[in-house]
């Protein structure tokens, strides 16, 4: 019997027993309403979610081309529309997930108005948003599953016995469009216990992954910024530790956290870790810092400190804000060992964030790392901050021209130019960044790709377009032609933006608690029917 059938006849056998002041109460309208509400907290998210992502993460290393990815969100909506349109276009949300980016939470969620990616924003603005986003999506479980029960009404009234059947197959198998999201908390916004409890904060909203960075949380900067300021690893490892102990006590037991290195792009850190034991890891982060042997402590100036380093002693090179420097080119090692340790110490996964989208530098780096911790695996990002198209028309040209190719037709620093649009040189570049994200899984060890702010830069370019045109000469065509034609023609439920903020769901329960008496929107005069 379906599940769906089964759950009804269950259900009216308990209104049954509670006799006629029950009456008015249909078994089936409760059941809906159920499974249009299938996640009653954001802890049933987080647990639901967290278990995804393991999942995915054990068939990832089965094999490499079970990838996953995402795309960052910066509100609920945007979020809701993207699965949508990954239901419908795939059938399935498998290995699909949301990102939640720290840099767009900046720039579009403070109080503040928009704001750098320098944890400057009001840390209760990441929680809220994962809510915001989780709120949209089961919103858009509610919608479809509506409109399966619809389906199963017309069937009943037809008295087609093999269309219900069917739909309520549909109904019990039904994928919600409740994903993970990778979740940014930043470089924790404060010390270990202020992470640790925005961490509990984001987890109760849902978030089954936590991806944590490296950074000076006070310094914080934009991965793809100049300034990076880093931390010793032992104040990295009580962050991660807090994040651990915010999943557990909470009962998300599966719960991932990204340890995120921003130390290829750091060359400065805030503080001298002290060492207690020889080899340890404040030793070895030490042993990168910049700085002038000396021969003696009277080289040392008024305020001026010397560490040792192997047989050496040093003078580091310090700023005059008071900031540290590391040893120029020491950023790869840097990021190796940050990488080992943190998976030693409790993460799951790593992010490294690079200057640019290179598969032969990102593989050399997980490579080291995999000779210590063999399964270790990568979300890696995407970066609109990277010219994709320069870098690898770049790429291409050197490859070409290391293999004696004759490249002359084309000006290297000029790559970028529309006029090379349609060479041979573009065309292989462009198949390069297509299948970067397959071939980065296959040879860098990158389990996620995600971008972080694509819908950032997609409502910017739509919304300039449609300005153009609309003030312009196209008047109101500019909507009706680049928009709502569209729409229509790509099939996409938005069009019906009445049924999409959930107006036909409305009247659905109005009917259930007022019956024949409810006045309902979805009559004959609503607009909405124009798009049947």
């Amino acid at each position: 019997m379906s599940l769906y059938k089964s759950e009804t006849r269950k259900l009216q056998q308990m209104l049954n027993q509670k006799g006629e002041t029950w009456q008015a109460i249909q078994a089936e309208n409760v059941v809906r309403m159920r499974l249009q509400n299938r996640f009653k907290t954001g802890l049933d998210i987080a647990r639901y979610t967290a278990k995804i992502m393991r999942e995915d993460m054990a068939r990832y290393d089965e094999n490499p081309e079970h990838y996953t990815q995402s795309l960052g969100c910066w509100h609920g909506f945007v979020a809701q529309q993207k699965m949508i349109s990954i239901k419908k276009h795939f059938g399935s949300t498998q290995g699909r997930y949301l990102y939640l980016s720290g840099w767009m939470v900046a720039a579009m969620r403070s109080e503040f108005g928009p704001l750098p990616d320098q944890s400057m924003h009001e840390k209760t603005a990441v929680p809220e948003l994962i809510e915001e986003i989780y709120t949209f999506l089961k919103q858009a479980d509610a919608r479809q599953l509506r409109h399966m029960f619809k389906d199963l009404d017309e069937a009943r009234s037809e008295n087609n016995r093999l269309k219900e059947k069917a739909i309520q197959n549909q109904i019990d198998n039904f994928e919600t469009h409740v994903v993970p999201i990778i979740a940014d908390i930043d470089a924790g916004f404060g010390n270990e216990e202020a992470c640790y409890l925005l961490a509990k904060k984001m987890i109760e909203a849902g978030a089954c992954c936590i991806q944590l960075e490296n950074q000076v949380s006070d310094a914080k900067q934009c991965g793809h910024q100049d300034g990076k300021v880093t931390v010793p690893h032992e104040d990295f490892l009580a962050k991660i530790h807090a994040v651990r102990y915010a999943f557990m006590e909470l009962g998300v037991e599966d719960g991932v956290i990204v340890a995120r290195t921003d130390s290829l792009g750091a060359g400065l850190t805030q503080k001298i870790p002290v060492s207690t034991e020889k080899g340890d890891l404040a030793e070895q982060y030490n042993a990168y810092l910049a700085g002038e042997e000396i021969q003696s402590l009277e080289a040392l100036n008024s305020g001026e400190l010397a560490i040792r380093q192997d047989s050496k002693l040093i003078k580091p090179e310090r700023l005059p804000n008071g900031l540290f420097r590391f040893r120029e080119g020491s950023g790869e090692d840097r990021v190796v060992l940050d990488c080992i340790t943190s998976l030693q110490h409790g993460a799951d996964l790593l992010w490294i964030e690079t200057e640019k989208p290179n598969i032969e530098q990102i593989a050399g780096m997980v490579n080291r790392i995999r000779a210590e911790v063999p399964d270790a695996k990568l979300v890696y990002n995407n970066s609109p901050s990277f010219n994709w198209t320069l870098n690898f028309r770049q790429q291409v040209f050197d490859e070409w021209q290391a293999q004696g190719r004759d490249v002359s037709a084309w000006h290297r620093e000029s790559l970028m130019s529309p006029e090379y649009d349609t060479t041979e040189l573009a065309l292989e570049a462009d198949e390069k960044i297509r299948s970067f994200q397959r071939d980065a899984a296959l040879q860098a060890g990158i389990f996620h790709h995600l971008i972080t702010l694509p819908t950032y830069h997609t409502a910017s370019l739509s919304t300039d377009k449609l300005a153009k045109d609309y003030f312009g000469y196209k008047g109101m065509l500019a909507y009706v032609q680049g928009v709502q034609r569209k729409e229509i023609r790509r099939g996409l439920a938005c069009v019906k933006h009445q049924d999409m903020s959930g107006s036909n769901m409305g009247d659905d329960h109005k009917e259930y608690f007022s019956g024949k008496q409810a006045l309902k929107a979805a009559g004959k005069d609503n607009t909405m029917n124009q798009f049947s």
